[in-house]
């Protein structure tokens, strides 16, 4: 079990390296910047899937380390 969650870890890291930034629309708004934040701004293709895909592997992540605990004991 310890292995698969190293390699899920991993996967997760490289998952959340690849969405595209948008953290530089959150300081743009609280800078002053243009109010492009609350737009409505739909994820499509290759970024919706990447999405997705992270909620998934930290779903995922999450119930495995619950499982670990219980077997612990």
């Amino acid at each position: 079990m310890e292995i698969v969650l190293i390699i899920l870890s991993i996967l997760i890291i490289a998952i959340v390296i690849l969405q595209s930034g948008k953290a530089a629309s959150a300081s743009s708004s609280i800078m002053g910047g243009n109010d492009d934040l609350f737009a409505n701004r739909k994820e499509r293709g290759g970024e919706l899937f990447i999405t997705r895909l992270t909620a998934v592997l930290g779903a995922l992540f999450f119930v495995i380390c619950i499982a670990m605990e219980f077997m612990s004991y």
